[in-house]
């Protein structure tokens, strides 16, 4: 799988407080890297370096082959960027805010009903952006970020304020870009979100990466297993939680069968939330 973004040593500094100290990560073509961090660990100025909106102070950003400090607009109209803050045309229509986003990249044959039936938007709606709620607009800023059908999408928060349905859309539209061949550099607060969706995640705290790897490579490292019985002891519902990776695991799940009335029992691996903290000490919110 060729890398459509390469990240060597990259640093930055605000007056001195290093806020992205010297991290380095690839994101293969058709992968989804889940980027993850509390508020003010590095994520919003690490994706300003990688779309060009940050000069990079130290190290090499390579989109797509291209150096983003020496070929930014090159770079730019092969990405798609949807960051948190909307930044709509509000007097504009949904159909003309994507027709004159595409007009930016040179595209002119865009199906603007297309994209909005993508992520769950009427495509007969004429009246201004300004009437949209706050979901709706989400939903029209991702498909804003596909009009020129970029090979890179940098995506912040995609499903913030979205309803179950239309997250599920939206979710369902970024599976889409990855089997295309998109890379998707992917930033969220939602852990299941990032579980379900990214083939590798990376913690990053305090500027610093301080784990790259799968979800499941990082809960089996980090994390263990456990087996949660519920059953009746002398008349009192007792619970007991057992380590499913000791040796006598077995040992204990069968005593407690064989001795009391169960009345449930399933399993439970640790949460990408309990390796973060695990890992830092912190919380993502």
């Amino acid at each position: 799988m060729a890398d459509s973004v390469r990240v060597e040593n990259v640093a930055y500094a605000y007056d001195g407080v290093q806020a992205v100290d010297h991290i380095s990560f690839n994101v293969g073509a058709g992968e989804v890297m889940g980027f993850l961090g509390p508020n003010g660990a590095g994520k919003t100025t690490t994706v300003k370096m990688l779309t060009g909106l940050l000069p990079v102070e130290e190290g090499e950003v390579d989109i797509l082959g291209m150096d983003i400090s020496k070929q930014k607009k090159d770079v730019q109209a092969r990405i798609g960027v949807c960051f948190e803050e909307k930044n709509l045309y509000e007097e504009m229509s949904a159909v003309e805010n994507l027709k004159f986003f595409a007009s930016l990249f040179g595209v002119n044959n865009i199906d603007a009903d297309d994209l909005l039936k993508r992520v769950g938007l009427p495509v007969d709606r004429k009246d201004r952006v300004s009437n949209y709620s706050k979901g709706m607009k989400q939903r029209l800023m991702i498909a804003r970020t596909l009009v020129n059908t970029p090979a890179v999408m940098f995506l912040d928060e995609p499903t913030d304020g979205l309803d179950p349905v239309s997250a599920r859309t939206i979710r369902e539209v970024i599976i889409q870009e990855k089997a295309r061949g998109a890379a998707v550099f992917l930033t969220t607060h939602d852990m299941m979100e990032a579980d379900v969706l990214s083939d590798r995640v990376a913690f990053i705290n305090e500027g610093k990466i301080v784990a790259l790897d799968t979800p499941d490579n990082l809960k089996h490292e980090h994390g263990k297993r456990v087996l949660k019985v519920r059953y009746h002891r002398e008349g009192v519902l007792a619970e007991e939680e057992i380590d499913l990776d000791r040796e006598d695991s077995a040992v204990k799940t069968e005593r407690i069968l064989e001795n009391y009335d169960v009345m449930d029992m399933h399993t439970e691996e640790a949460t990408l939330e309990d390796i973060f903290i695990q890992l830092t000490g912190r919380r993502l919110e």
